[in-house]
Order: structure tokens, then C-alpha cells, then sequence
């Protein structure tokens, strides 16, 4: 799982290096790239909280599915109780016709 998340995080990195722009000497180019940079910066973050939410799920289902937390101790069947249920005979009394 942990290997999920760095490849994950890898490759968010990546792209935003790939998407990223050139801050030109302007000074109007440079306020509008830092804005961009600022909104990819709360993107990035945003998505690296959705990813550690995603493993946090992950790791409870994980928890139930391999039933660490079971408790059945009162669920057990008394073996005596079973003596006391009667056997039913299935009928073995019908015939396969071939036609």
C-alpha cells in the first residue's frame, strides 16, 4: 500500500513538473504564474489528503475483511445440542428416465 501512495505521489509530482510554466520578466505574467503555481500547490495538497484518506479506508477494511477483530465466543455451539436434532433421510425412491 505504501508502495501505491509513493508512486501516486511520484506521479502527481511528475505531471505537475510536465504542466508547469515559464515565469516570463512581466510583471503582470508573474503574478498570474504564482497564482497558478499557489492553486496547483492547493491541488497537489488536496489530492495527497485524498490519497491518505483513500489508504486510511483501505487500511480499516483491511482490518475487518481479515477479521482481526472478530469476537464470535458467543456464537459457539454447544455439541451436546447437537445429539438432539433429528436426522433427516433424503428419498432415494425416484427414477432417472432416459427418453
Amino acid at each position: 500500500m505504501y508502495k501505491f501512495l509513493i508512486l501516486t505521489l511520484l506521479s502527481v509530482v511528475v505531471y505537475s513538473q510536465n504542466n508547469s510554466t515559464k515565469i516570463d520578466t512581466n510583471s503582470t505574467k508573474d503574478l498570474n504564474s504564482t497564482k497558478k503555481s499557489v492553486s496547483k500547490k492547493t491541488k497537489l495538497e488536496k489530492n495527497i489528503e485524498k490519497a491518505i484518506e483513500k489508504e486510511k479506508k483501505f487500511k480499516k477494511e483491511q482490518k475487518f475483511y481479515q477479521g482481526k477483530d472478530y469476537n464470535l465466543t458467543d456464537k459457539k455451539i454447544d455439541s451436546s445440542s447437537l445429539d438432539k436434532i433429528k436426522v433427516i433421510k433424503p428419498d432415494y425412491d425416484f427414477e432417472m428416465l432416459e427418453f
